[in-house]
């Protein structure tokens, strides 16, 4: 049988990286077993539905690298897939029920609804609509056929007549079986009453007419397992393999992201922007690789010490026994660091491409613009970083008054004249080193010393790459320029 794994998100807003993991985790495991990687959007809902939201979507996943094999911009044999566009699907399969005797209509107004709630709640206990008080409510199963018929013409909801006495068995592939007693179960609704069906019916009847093969989504639906179970054995189909994958966790590690977290810490919690409330992971300087792979280590590992990987190597390496059953605690520094793995290895050429970097290089001499990516690239951990590592190519940096007064006492201004009289009589910048070096040996001048007063003149801080990669880009006039600047500064100091 050929695997087919879909990520169905509601159009309710930008996706949050929880979701994109998802996502990630059906892609890897459609593409470990050469199946199938679907999108469906489970619109039902539209009072929640957000103008845009799909769109969203559709961008994150390609922009990720996970371009869906079927889906609503992408088309296939099972559609429509936007559940907005199946209602007649719903129409006929939940007429089958009700015909089986497993459904039956309701048509209980909210206010009889609230008062039994409140008396429940009065009595210490949670209401539940089911095999204990369905038989007190207007419903089909208390109501004659003529009324039944007369209240159809009005508002009513369909729900699902669950059988009390029963131990509902399930398996996760990840967290083992699962038990439910089915006294504890509501009559859950299936179908509301604008005529659309509820998330607990759709995704059933969609899953197994779409072929679904295994149902990979967030811990937050294993309550509903369950009632899922129920609804595959009234159509009497057989249920597809189930994974419930772990919460990604406050950087705390106590409760799930939100976006409040990333506004109050300083990092994205979506991985686009969205309007100008947000901000994304790749605005914010990410490689699509380096989110990705960041988000493949939030509740899984390949049991190797291996911890930065293509997308084509996870969709190599994955495997079900990797997957954690705990919470995954985010950590912004550790996607960084990934990200900054993923830049290091590239190609100068290949990161100049960015529009993010090649906006940050505009006003610098562009025949410098590969130099300075091949010299900077191990030094960017976003993309975004590469503005303040490139400051000093412009003008001479604001000198640190500490490392100023530390390098004055250990004769900092004769060292940086002798070095300039040293680069007066050079002629080429790629000697300058071997020129300088046994000056400082014969002079006795500490080579520390020598070398952060000529940091310190150029780019006025200790921190940076190579020195005389940075002499080479400024070149020699610019570089005589700056240690005559910084000797006066430091004489002025004296």
């Amino acid at each position: 049988m050929e695997t087919r794994v879909r990520f169905a998100p509601s159009p309710t807003g930008p996706l949050h990286i929880g979701g994109v993991r998802t996502a990630l985790i059906c892609y890897l495991f459609a593409k470990k077993n050469k199946g199938i990687f679907i999108l469906r959007i489970e619109d039902t809902d539209q009072n929640r539905y957000v103008e845009g939201s799909e769109a969203y979507i559709q961008n994150a996943l390609e922009w990720t690298g996970m371009v869906p094999d079927e889906g609503p911009a992408n088309g296939g044999d099972f559609g429509p897939y936007r559940q907005s566009e199946r209602k007649n699907i719903y129409q006929e399969h939940i007429q089958e029920l009700i015909a089986k005797g497993k459904a039956y209509y309701a048509f209980d107004d909210t206010e009889t609804l609230a008062e039994a709630r409140k008396n429940a709640e009065k009595k210490g206990n949670s209401f539940r609509y089911g095999a204990e008080n369905r038989m007190q409510f207007n419903n089909s199963l208390t109501l004659t056929k003529a009324e039944i018929d007369a209240r159809l013409k009005g508002d009513y909801v369909v729900r699902l007549k669950v059988d009390p006495g029963n131990i509902i068995t399930v398996y996760d592939e990840i967290r083992g079986t699962i038990q439910q007693d089915s006294n504890l179960l509501d009559d859950k609704i299936l179908l509301k009453a604008d005529g659309m069906p509820t998330y607990h019916f759709a995704n059933v009847v969609d899953d197994y007419l779409m072929k679904i093969t295994t149902v990979i989504r967030g811990e937050e639906w294993l309550p509903s397992l369950p009632i899922h179970q129920l609804l595959y054995d009234a159509f009497d189909w057989t249920a597809p393999q189930f994974m419930h994958l772990p919460l990604i966790l406050k950087p705390s590690g106590k409760g799930k992201l939100s976006k409040r977290d990333g506004d109050k810490e300083g990092f994205p919690v979506f991985p686009l922007n969205w309007g100008d409330v947000a901000k994304g992971f790749k605005e914010n300087g990410f490689l699509a690789e380096g989110f990705i792979n960041y988000l493949a280590l939030l509740g899984w590992n390949s049991g190797t010490e291996q911890e930065v990987f293509s997308l084509k190597e996870l969709e190599t390496d994955f495997s079900v026994q990797g997957i954690q059953k705990g919470g995954a605690r985010f950590d912004y520094e550790k996607a960084k660091w990934i990200n900054h793995q993923h830049l290091s290895a590239m190609e100068a050429t290949d990161i100049y491409h960015f529009d993010l970097i090649k906006k940050q290089l505009q006003g610098v001499d562009s025949s410098k613009h590969l130099s300075l990516l091949e010299l900077l690239k191990e030094r960017l951990f976003t993309l975004n970083d590469l503005a303040q590592e490139i400051e000093w190519i412009q003008e001479p940096q604001n000198y640190d008054e500490k490392i100023v007064q530390k390098l004055l006492s250990k004769g900092a201004l004769e060292v940086m004249q002798g070095m300039l009289d040293i680069l007066k009589e050079v002629s080429d910048l790629s000697d300058l080193k071997e020129a300088l070096m046994p000056w400082a040996k014969k002079n006795g001048i500490n080579t520390g010393v020598m070398m952060q007063s000529l940091r310190v003149a150029l780019v006025g801080k200790l921190a940076g790459p190579d020195i005389f990669e940075i002499c080479n880009l400024l070149g020699k006039d610019v570089t005589l320029e700056r240690i005559a600047l910084a000797i006066s500064y430091f004489n002025s100091k004296t």
